[in-house]
């Protein structure tokens, strides 16, 4: 029998170290599920695993585009279906771990995804509106259009806002609506983490102190020497932007790292919009002590339910 697990919840909350025990204990490899985490030389501030965790286990769907690369939930999609349907016909345990609502439910609900060309022209004049009315102008203007796309994202997001309209404009259709939800042909745990929100806090600071510590810096210097410019949509990644402008002068370090922390803080609470703890599909566990011999139990339990061997 072919199953699947899945681990989520919001930033910081301990998904790849439980995702990673879990692929130990039952010789499973990990499907990222985090939409930051696509793209190469950005490793320090997306948190993307280490190059030890992922040499002792096997990591699909990272570093598979340059940041300058365009890149659509719909590949994502059938990528990540493919390398889970490659790792179970190897009788191996397919670990989908990730934050990013849209990649994860894409996968676990089998989403219908529009086939929407990219408009360079729309996009364009998105984002010269965007430039002189505000970002809030579109966002608010999606959440008359469609409200539930839009308590998706968060308000600054503009990348994902312009892509909605221009789904919307293309097609005259929500894009909401095109959630069509196949399913997937086998069963699927998702295993939820949660901590209280003062604590979830505490350790989202505490790792990005400890990024600026390993060389935050440093890496966005890089890219943008590497001409990786503001602009780009892998740059409005948390933290990125914040310390381009650091770097152009704009703001000090210290002052960069509180945006970036308070940023953080807001990424998180927007994610209950796709985790929600009263959602009876997820099964919510807290960080802390014991979390990995509860996770395992659980999954023991699943996978003897499935009559997978």
């Amino acid at each position: 029998m072919k199953c699947l697990v899945a681990v989520v919840g919001p930033t910081a909350v301990g998904k790849s170290k439980l995702g990673i025990a879990i692929a130990k204990h039952f010789s499973g490899e990990i499907v990222n599920a985090d939409s930051r985490q696509i793209y190469k030389l950005m490793d320090i501030g997306t948190a993307k695993p280490g190059r030890e965790e992922r040499q002792e286990i096997k990591h699909h769907m990272l570093d598979i585009i340059l940041p300058d690369q365009p890149y659509s939930l719909s590949l994502y999609q059938q990528a990540s279906l493919s390398h889970i349907t490659d790792i179970q016909d190897m009788g191996k345990l397919p670990v989908l771990v990730g934050g990013s609502g849209q990649y994860v439910w894409s996968v676990l609900q089998g989403w219908s995804i529009p086939a929407v060309a990219p408009d360079t022209a729309f996009r364009e004049r998105m984002v010269s509106r965007a430039e002189s009315d505000g970002v809030d102008t579109l966002y608010r203007e999606l959440e008359v259009i469609d409200p539930a796309t839009a308590a998706g994202m968060l308000p600054n997001n503009l990348r994902r806002i312009i892509r909605a309209l221009e789904i919307y404009d293309k097609t005259g259709k929500l894009p909401s609506s095109f959630r069509e939800k196949r399913g997937l042909p086998y069963p699927a745990l998702i295993i939820g983490l949660t901590d209280e929100r003062e604590h979830l806090y505490s350790l989202i600071d505490s790792r990005i102190e400890l990024m600026v510590e390993a060389g935050f810096v440093d890496e966005v210097k890089n890219l943008l020497d590497m001409g990786y410019h503001r602009e780009l949509p892998s740059m409005s990644s948390l933290g990125y932007g914040q310390i381009a402008d650091h770097l152009a002068g704009r703001m000090g370090l210290q002052e960069a790292v509180q945006v970036i922390k308070y940023e953080t803080h807001r990424f998180a609470r927007s994610q209950n919009a796709w985790f929600r703890p009263s959602d009876s599909r997820i099964n919510w566990f807290k960080s802390g002590d014991g979390l990995e011999d509860k996770a395992v139990e659980a999954i023991r339990k699943f996978l003897l339910t499935a009559g997978w061997a």
